[in-house]
């Protein structure tokens, strides 16, 4: 159970974190039609945060619900990837993260629809359709930008040669990852490197962008003790509303 909380975990964090970010652009972002679109991307995501980790509350078997797990919560006990939580500053930053996770996101949770744990696939089928779409929007975005004028396509790149190190991590393994390979829950997620750079590789090259020469590095593992100062500032506004008023509902 140890293994599968943390793995339930991860997945969670991963859409509450970014879904927490993408929020950020609601009411400020460049178009109606972008900022719509990014706040429709998030609710997306805090939707999925919900399934992920009220089940990994279940499995933990200590009385917290998803909200606990969520909001109570300090910084060294997420498990997200460290991309995900990365300021947006640029609009050009945010874009490109979404499409660098979006390629990842589809062909893992196609993977994981064939999970020998039922919740598992069921929430990566629901999980998927949004998935699907998120990856199209986030393609034809990079492409349009890459394509646009000199200085989307500067900014692109940018945000591109910025988050290119930060990938790897995406394909990263441990002992969590094995054990539930072992168990049939999930596949290894450098099972799935293949398909995220043939994706990623054809839409860089549709949008005029060049693939870092950089390369990936390297966090020390995925235990959650590698984070940096930015999710511990984020959580500081995500988390506000609990910790002032613990237990509140509405």
């Amino acid at each position: 159970m140890k293994h599968l909380f943390e793995f339930l975990l991860r997945q969670g964090d991963n859409a509450l974190v970014l879904g927490h970010r993408t929020s950020e652009w609601c009411g400020v972002a460049p178009a109606l039609e972008e900022d719509i679109a990014l706040a429709n991307t998030a609710l997306d995501l805090i939707g999925q945060t919900q399934l992920w980790l009220g089940y990994a509350a279940e499995v933990e078997g200590k009385g917290r619900s998803a909200n606990d797990l969520a909001y109570l919560r300090d910084v060294y006990d997420f498990r997200n990837i460290l991309m995900l939580e990365v300021p947006n500053e640029d609009f050009g930053r945010t874009l490109m993260r979404q499409f660098l996770f979006d390629a990842f996101q589809v062909p893992w949770l196609t993977a994981l629809c064939g999970s020998s744990d039922k919740r598992v696939a069921d929430f990566s089928g629901k999980s998927l359709k949004e998935a699907n779409y998120h990856l199209d929007r986030s393609a034809e975005t990079v492409i349009a930008l890459g394509n646009g004028t000199e200085e989307s396509n500067t900014r692109m790149q940018a945000a591109l040669d910025y988050l290119w190190p930060y990938a790897g991590e995406l394909f990263g393994e441990d002992d969590t990852d094995q054990a539930m390979q072992a168990a049939g829950i999930a596949v290894l997620p450098a099972s799935i490197r293949n398909d995220w750079d043939t994706k990623v590789q054809g839409i860089l090259s549709d949008a005029s962008l060049r693939t870092p020469k950089s390369t990936f590095a390297h966090f020390g593992g995925r235990s959650g003790f590698r984070h940096t100062e930015h999710l511990g500032h984020m959580l500081a506004t995500m988390q506000i509303l609990q910790r002032s008023y613990p237990g509140a509902v509405w």
